[in-house]
């Protein structure tokens, strides 16, 4: 069956709508999931036209085999609930969507939180190619996030599933865990496990255990104190006496400070139009790094990284950067009423 570019269809496997937006060799078409930003390549046999759908009802008395829904995010229902207590972490399942005969041309990409505490994400999934998805947000207690999708032929391509997590517990959010996930394909196939939640057969990846407070408390229970200071990052040692003030020096150069930088390309330099794009990261990095020196030394509470939301490569590089540096306590990437998704918000010691 031939769809002509701009057609609405549904997936057969999954029953989300799409519009076609390629034609691609291989008689695959690629289509753009309608609700998001994800694009992905699929065999015509795998979708069909919204307008020449049998209604729901008499596709229930045809059919002799229901199709199953995938939403995301995707709560087990109560039955379920058992998973919390048998916790494997935060998961990345890779579930094959099989043709007629059998084989598999396409996997969907799943994360999933089987733990009892919500979880902040940041991910980017990408091939030897380029960045294939990448997004952040927040995954809530006992649920699954469909977050992309791989081509049987690309798994030849070197993916890598790079994504940092942090726990969201009683306490507050906890210091953020980072992975990059390296996909080999003699490892993918030896992975074949039953997804928590999902309960169906897929190549199953543990990215992080259970929140290490939640261990603890699983394990015996640990007073918050002794957590504390069994975690706690070394205090950064500014200067010998403990009773350092600021002279007006530095009372005015911490008022002039400002606690914003924005790293879009045209902000810093006039000349852009014509820098690449491995140009144009080194030039915002190098900014960055001066402006965070600045902002240790003159010892400022907290500051703000305007880095704009596209493909997530510099907030990502500025991310990994300010996992290396001591003096920063925390940072997130949350929803500002002035920034948006757009920045990320740092916190000192």
């Amino acid at each position: 069956m031939v769809f002509a570019i701009g057609t609405k269809v549904k997936l057969v496997h999954t029953g989300d709508l799409a519009v076609v937006t390629h034609w691609l060799d291989g008689g695959m078409i690629q289509v753009r999931v309608l609700g998001s930003d994800m694009e992905i390549p699929v065999f015509p046999e795998d979708v069909t036209r919204v307008e020449t759908e049998a209604p729901s009802v008499k596709a229930k008395i045809l059919s002799g085999k229901q199709e199953k829904k995938v939403e995301a995010p995707v709560r087990p229902p109560a039955a379920l609930q058992y998973a919390i207590l048998k916790s494997q972490g935060i998961q990345v399942a890779f579930e094959p969507m099989f043709r007629n005969d059998g084989s598999t041309d396409l996997y969907l990409v799943h994360l999933i939180n089987d733990t009892r505490y919500d979880v902040l994400y940041d991910y980017e999934f990408s091939i030897a190619e380029g960045v294939l998805g990448s997004d952040n947000g927040k995954l809530s207690a006992v649920s699954v996030l469909k977050v992309g999708a791989l081509r049987y032929d690309q798994l030849n391509d070197a993916p890598i599933f790079d994504v940092e997590c942090r726990f969201i517990t009683t306490q507050g959010p906890e210091a953020p865990l980072h992975k990059i996930l390296k996909i080999k394909p003699k490892s993918f196939f030896t992975k074949v496990k039953t997804a928590p939640l999902l309960n169906r057969k897929v190549h199953l990846f543990k990215l992080f255990d259970a929140s290490p407070t939640d261990a603890d408390q699983q394990s015996g229970g640990e007073d918050l104190a002794s957590y504390t200071k069994r975690h706690a990052k070394p205090a950064v040692r500014w200067a010998e006496s403990s009773d350092e003030v600021h002279t007006p020096h530095e009372v005015a150069q911490l008022a002039e400070f400002q606690s914003e930088i924005d790293l879009h390309i045209e902000k810093l330099v006039a000349e852009h139009a014509k820098l690449n794009n491995a140009d144009i990261l080194r030039i915002q990095l190098e900014y960055f790094e001066k402006y965070m020196d600045r902002a240790i030394q003159i010892g400022v509470d907290r500051v703000f990284i305007i880095h704009g939301v596209g493909a997530g490569r510099l907030r990502s590089s500025v991310a990994t950067r300010l996992l290396q540096m001591p003096e920063v306590k925390t940072f997130k990437n949350e929803y500002h009423p002035r920034y948006g998704y757009g920045a990320t918000e740092v916190i000192f010691e």
